[in-house]
């Protein structure tokens, strides 16, 4: 069930758990459970999506209250006047920050869509990256003695499909969980070692101008559940999270 974050007369953000779909989708027809109809019986009305999450990531979801909102906010989402911070958990040491200008092919949702011959167009896509913590396991995962990964703050400059799970996998760092864009061995060696079955990818912020009252607008998602267990197993509990540029 999703945790409500912020409420006011015109939107709604809760924290959607990892394995929760926005609403419905060709992705997964067999889903019964969708954020929207949960966040709907949460606060008691109708809500309208504005952006999406993918299944398994977790994070800061927001909702309009009414249709006029959410037109809005998806304006400001498409416009990219919404700063979205994410945190992930990724292979290797990255560098201590770096930008990743890579364009990405356009993902087709549905095999219909393939048939359909729907252009996948090529889409520019950047991606700030800012290494928040650093650990060395003493296990063989691959081909050395030990094993390293970074904890990372991920902005997103653009809103492709997937878009942070393959930038990250360009610059070969890929995300721990990452069943469609990660490495196997090391996904194995978390469930394994850590009990974690999740993407580690969380939506840790958003920030905004509310197109209501002309205020800025911080919402935030603390770490919990198999994520922040793993950041306490691991040694990052102090790390701080919020980063600004």
């Amino acid at each position: 069930m999703p945790t409500l974050l912020y409420r006011d007369e015109r939107l709604v953000a809760v924290d959607k758990p990892s394995g929760l779909l926005v609403h419905r989708s060709p992705i997964d027809r067999r889903e019964k459970r969708f954020a929207l109809q949960e966040v709907r019986n949460l606060i008691g009305e109708r809500v309208y999506p504005v952006h999406r999450l993918d299944k398994p990531t977790s994070g800061v979801l927001l909702f309009a209250l009414d249709a006029s909102m959410a037109a809005t906010l998806s304006k400001m989402f498409r416009h990219s006047e919404v700063e979205k911070r994410y945190v992930a958990v990724v292979r290797g040491y990255c560098e201590d920050e770096g930008i990743v200008d890579h364009p990405l092919k356009q993902m087709l949702d549905t095999k219909a869509q393939k048939i359909q011959g729907i252009t996948k167009e090529v889409q520019d896509a950047t991606t700030y990256y800012r290494t928040l913590a650093k650990v060395e396991l003493p296990f063989c995962v691959d081909k050395y003695p030990t094993t390293r990964y970074s904890l990372v703050s991920l902005l997103p400059k653009s809103g492709r499909k997937h878009q942070l799970r393959r930038h990250m996998k360009h610059i070969y760092h890929p995300i721990i969980g990452d069943t469609k864009h990660g490495r196997g061995e090391h996904n194995r060696f978390f469930r394994n070692q850590f009990g974690i079955n999740r993407l580690l990818l969380h939506a840790y912020s958003l920030s905004f101008i509310h197109p209501a009252s002309g205020k800025k607008l911080d919402i935030t998602a603390p770490l919990s559940g198999e994520f922040g267990q793993l950041v306490e197993k691991l040694g990052w509990n102090g790390v701080e999270l919020e980063v600004r540029n």
